[in-house]
C-alpha cells in the first residue's frame, strides 16, 4: 500500500533523485502464459511437488522475463494464476502458498531468503528481476495463520490470498496486493476484510494494481486510479471471454481509454476455457495485443508507453455521457421492441431493418440512440440495437447500463446476444449514444474475426457519442457503450445471492 514514513528530508532527497532519474517513456512488456496445471485432486500434494509444479511454470515465465529485458523493457506483467494454475479447493492449494510480508518490511528475497521462512517462489522472482534489472509483477498465494480471538478466522486457522506482487529491478518487494473480488469459483482463497489501493513509485511514473473481477469494481479498480491519480495499472488476470460484450481486448482497452491510464493487462492462456486476450494499452491508443484461440503458445508483447500520460496533449478529454442522448428526441419506429440474453441479462432489442437509418430502444432510465449507415443491407445478416439497464446477478453483482449494436448469430432474432466470430455487412457511418446516469462508461469497438477496430477510424465525443470517422467502411461485430453504475453495487462484487456454484 502507498505510505509514506520517512522524515522530510529523506523525502525531498529521494524526490531529487527520482526527478533526475524520472524518464519520460518505458518499454512494458506483457507475458500472456500457457499455465502448466497440476492434477485435478482433493487431496493435498507434498511441498515438494507443488515447488516442482510452479518451478516448471517459472522456467517458462524466466525466459520471458529475459528476453523482455535483452529488449530493453522496464516492467513484465505476467498472469493471474500464473506459477500454478487454478483448479484448486482451499485444502488441496495450500502446499502452493507463501507468507508473502508487506513490503515496509523493505526486504530483497535473492539476497536474504530465509528471512520470512520457506519462501522458494519469491526468492525466484526476486533473483529473475534482480538479475535482469527489471521490475517483475507476479500472482501467487499468501497464507496468514489466525486464532478465535479473531471471530472472522476460518476454522483452519489460516486466511488464504489470492495475492498480486511486484519486485522492482534489485528485486526488492515493493508492492502486494490482495484481490479484494473474488470471482464465484475462487473457493480457496478468502475475502480480505478490507479493499486494499496499493500503489507503488518507479522512475517511469507511479503504478497501481489489482487482479481481474477487481476491474468492474469501484474498490479498488476507481478509487486507485482516480484518488491516488496513477500512471499505469498492472493487471494480472485470468479472463475467460463471454462474447459478445466481455472479450478481454476489447473491454480493458476500453477501461484504459475511459480511465485515462496505461493498463499493462497479462491474461492466462487456455483456449479450452476461451482464455486469451493481452495487451499494452494507453488512453489514446491501443499499443498492442494479443488474441490468439488457435494455438496453446503464449505470447510475450512489449511496447513503449508515456510515463506520465495525463500530462500529454493527446490525453483524452472529459466526456459528458449524458449530454447528447438526453439533448435528442427519441427516434420514433413503428416495428415491436424484442427481449434477448446476453450473458444472463435481458436486454431490450430493435432490429435494424434497412441500409440507413436512426434508432432509439429504451429500457428502464437508458435510452440508446443510433445512427447509421451501411455499405449495404445483407440478407443473411441481422444487426439490432440493444438496452440494459439492471443489476447483474450471476457470478457476482454489479449494476450496467449499457448500449450496444450487434450481429445476430443467424438472421432469428432469438440469436441477438448470442456470440458470433464474422461479419461481412459493413458500416460507413455511425453515431452511438445514451442516457447515462453514470461517467464510468466504457466503449468498444469489434470487428469482424474479434479484431479491434483502429482508433483512426472513430472518436468520442465529448458530448457522449460513439461515431466514425471518414474512412474505410468497418465489418462490425459488435460496438457498446459499458455503463458501469457503481452507486447501486452491493457491497463487494463478488458476495450476495445469484452466483453459479
Amino acid at each position: 500500500m502507498s505510505r509514506s514514513y520517512f522524515p522530510k528530508c529523506v523525502a525531498l532527497s529521494a524526490l531529487l533523485v527520482l526527478s533526475v532519474g524520472a524518464l519520460d517513456t518505458f518499454i512494458a512488456a506483457v507475458y500472456e502464459h500457457a499455465v502448466i496445471l497440476p492434477n485435478r485432486t482433493e487431496t493435498p500434494v507434498s511441498k515438494e511437488a507443488a515447488l516442482l509444479l510452479m518451478n516448471k511454470n517459472i522456467d517458462v515465465l524466466e525466459k520471458a522475463v529475459k528476453l523482455a529485458a535483452k529488449q530493453g523493457a522496464h516492467i513484465i506483467v505476467t498472469p493471474e494464476d500464473g506459477i500454478y494454475g487454478w483448479v484448486f479447493t482451499r485444502e488441496s492449494i495450500y502446499p502452493y502458498l507463501e507468507d508473502i510480508p508487506d513490503p515496509e518490511v523493505n526486504w530483497i528475497p535473492c539476497r536474504d531468503p530465509g528471512r520470512f521462512g520457506n519462501t522458494p517462489v519469491q526468492e525466484r522472482l526476486s533473483c529473475l528481476a534482480k538479475d535482469n534489472s527489471i521490475y517483475v509483477v507476479a500472482n501467487i498465494g499468501d497464507k496468514k495463520p489466525c486464532n478465535a480471538s479473531d471471530p472472522q478466522c476460518p476454522p483452519d486457522g489460516r486466511y488464504q490470498y489470492n495475492t498480486d506482487v511486484v519486485f522492482d529491478s534489485q528485486g526488492k518487494l515493493v508492492a502486494r496486493y490482495h484481490k479484494y473480488n473474488l470471482f464465484a469459483p475462487e473457493i480457496q482463497y478468502d475475502f480480505p476484510k478490507d479493499s486494499e489501493f496499493v500503489t507503488f513509485d518507479t522512475p517511469f511514473g507511479k503504478f497501481g494494481i489489482f487482479t481481474c473481477f477487481d476491474i468492474f469494481s469501484y474498490d479498488p479498480a476507481v478509487v486507485v486510479v482516480d484518488e491516488f491519480q496513477v500512471d499505469s495499472i498492472v493487471y494480472p488476470t485470468a479472463w475467460y471471454n463471454t462474447l459478445p460484450l466481455l472479450s478481454a481486448v476489447p473491454f480493458h482497452s476500453a477501461w484504459a481509454k475511459a480511465m485515462g491510464v496505461n493498463l499493462l493487462a497479462a491474461n492466462t492462456h487456455n483456449t479450452s476455457m476461451h482464455m486469451t486476450g493481452s495487451g499494452l494499452y494507453a488512453p489514446d491508443a491501443v499499443k498492442g495485443y494479443h488474441y490468439d484461440m488457435e494455438t496453446e503458445s503464449g505470447q510475450l508483447m512489449l511496447s513503449e508507453l508515456k510515463s506520465r500520460p495525463r500530462r500529454e496533449p493527446t490525453y483524452p478529454v472529459a466526456v459528458d455521457w449524458h449530454a447528447y442522448a438526453s439533448s435528442v428526441k427519441p427516434f420514433s419506429s413503428e416495428q415491436s421492441d424484442f427481449p434477448g440474453m446476453i450473458y444472463f441479462d435481458e436486454f431490450t432489442f430493435t432490429e435494424l431493418q434497412r441500409n440507413t437509418g436512426n434508432y432509439t430502444v429504451c429500457q428502464k432510465d437508458l435510452c440508446c440512440h443510433l445512427t447509421y449507415k451501411m455499405s449495404e443491407k445483407r440478407t443473411d445478416e441481422v444487426y439490432a440495437l440493444g438496452a440494459f439497464d439492471g443489476l447483474h446477478t450471476v457470478e457476482g453483482q454489479y449494476y450496467l447500463q449499457i448500449c450496444t449494436l450487434l450481429k445476430c448469430q443467424t438472421t432469428d432474432l432469438e440469436t441477438c446476444g448470442e456470440p458470433v466470430g464474422s461479419a461481412f455487412t459493413k458500416f460507413e457511418e455511425f453515431s452511438l449514444s445514451g442516457t447515462f446516469r453514470t461517467r464510468y462508461v466504457f466503449p468498444q469497438i469489434t470487428l469482424s474475426v474479434n479484431q479491434l477496430a483502429p482508433e483512426r477510424h472513430y472518436e468520442i465525443s465529448r458530448d457522449g457519442r460513439l461515431r466514425s470517422r471518414r474512412g474505410a467502411p468497418l465489418p462490425v461485430l459488435v460496438m457498446a457503450l459499458y455503463g458501469r453504475v457503481f452507486e447501486k453495487d452491493p457491497p463487494r462484487l463478488g458476495q450476495g445471492p445469484g452466483k453459479l456454484q
